[in-house]
């Protein structure tokens, strides 16, 4: 282990009395965080395109693949004690792995940024609903921004183990089925078996719809290690992170799809749940946890911050980063660059499917690599953004992040060194 990170706790293993996280805390950790706005209207994409059956097939499907995926890097870095940034350091070298440590640092600044908006206008559209209210742009994103800055003053240990799972975890479940009841008697009133019979016009194909649902739980990869690295047994983590994000990932989806079909044409989501009997409510408890959506960002943000530059401090880093996140949903046009940031994210997929070929099959190393940068891994890396990009141009029916991540991963794991200190150049 490198000098280094022994004197920056973000790339050091994590002390044994830090590891205070159940299966338990995993599954409800990683439901909360499956939970959002966003999910349902990914979910809503799937219809027209495909049919109820196809689409319900490919929302299981995809969850189980990509929260499995999920869990399975959660276990190493529980097995490893190690980071996000510890992870990537320990594969592709130190003096490489600050590139895509910084890479996740911007696509995590605008990831919470886009969801401080989310939460902005949901406020919106809520209060003029319920209250006739027109709330200020500024000040809504001012209160929800000073939120999380206060939320980043405090132990993420705490906040998961007593908020999280004791009070936030049982009001979105309870926002969820009253939701799904909602929805699920409008589908009978209009008819349950032409709902489930209902055909698509195939504008997308299985795997493709498979690739979309995929999206969520992957793109939660660069920040998984940051929690998992606090679980007790890498069983448990494993058990726990793919249990509760398959779970709220299978939901959401589901509801997305079921909410769009029983809806007005050209209905957006947030509209059609407010209309809901109960909707205000409802939509207002699945508001509340996009919170945690912004504050995960946020926290593993600071992590790899610190793992860059580690004479401030955990808490200095996220409070500077939720204010900064702030200022910028004042200013900047996040919707229109959502797609910048869902092309960032791709790079994503191929660097853990390096990772995964790398650790994902044999016990993962305690350390960082003491020095120096892993060419292959660099490479492939690379080769996987690659494919990534020319599968979506090329071969579109196919996905994008399964072909990546089966490249990155067989590669990986063809040109993995027996011994893992000797291969950085």
């Amino acid at each position: 282990m490198s000098n280094h990170s022994l004197s920056n706790d973000a790339l050091a293993p994590v002390a044994d009395v830090e590891r205070v996280f159940t299966g338990v805390s995993h599954a409800s950790l990683w439901f909360s965080l499956g939970v959002g706005l966003l999910v349902m209207q990914v979910g809503a994409y799937l219809v027209p395109a495909m049919g109820t059956q196809d689409a319900m097939l490919a929302i299981v499907l995809g969850s189980l693949l990509g929260s499995g995926l999920l869990a399975w890097v959660a276990k190493i870095a529980c097995d490893s004690g190690l980071s996000s940034a510890g992870l990537i350091h320990r594969v592709y070298g130190p003096s490489f792995a600050r590139l895509p440590v910084l890479l996740n640092i911007v696509q995590l600044i605008g990831w919470t940024t886009f969801e401080l908006v989310i939460m902005r206008d949901g406020t919106h559209a809520i209060t003029q609903k319920a209250f006739g209210l027109d709330l200020s742009p500024l000040w809504t994103t001012v209160l929800w921004g000073g939120v999380l800055t206060l939320l980043m003053t405090g132990s993420m240990l705490t906040l998961v183990r007593r908020f999280v799972s004791r009070v936030g975890l049982p009001l979105v479940i309870l926002s969820l089925l009253w939701l799904s009841w909602h929805f699920v008697g409008l589908a009978q009133q209009q008819g349950w078996a032409a709902f489930m019979a209902r055909p698509g016009n195939g504008s997308m194909g299985m795997l493709s719809a498979m690739d979309l649902v995929m999206a969520m739980p992957v793109s939660w990869l660069p920040l998984v290690a940051d929690y998992a690295r606090h679980g007790r047994t890498g069983a448990s983590t494993l058990r726990g992170t793919w249990l509760g994000y398959a779970l709220a990932n299978v939901w959401c989806y589901a509801l997305g799809v079921l909410v769009a079909s029983v809806s007005e044409p050209g209905t957006d989501l947030v509209t059609a749940l407010l209309l809901a009997q109960g909707g205000l409510l409802a939509l207002g408890l699945i508001l509340l946890d996009e919170l945690d959506n912004a504050y995960g960002d946020v926290y593993s943000g600071a992590m790899s911050s610190r793992s860059l530059h580690a004479s401030w401090s955990l808490r200095r880093w996220g409070v500077t980063i939720a204010v900064l996140c702030t200022a910028l949903a004042l200013v900047l046009p996040m919707h229109s660059l959502e797609p910048f940031l869902l092309m960032l994210s791709s790079i994503f997929v191929p660097l853990y499917g390096v990772i995964l070929g790398r650790l994902g099959t044999t016990s993962a190393p305690t350390g960082t690599t003491a020095k120096g940068m892993n060419v292959p891994a660099a490479a492939i890396w690379f080769v996987g953004i690659a494919v990534f990009h020319a599968s979506a141009h090329w071969t579109p029916q196919w996905g994008s992040a399964i072909p990546s991540l089966i490249v990155t991963f067989a590669l990986a794991l063809a040109t993995r060194s027996s011994n893992p200190e000797a291969s950085p150049q």
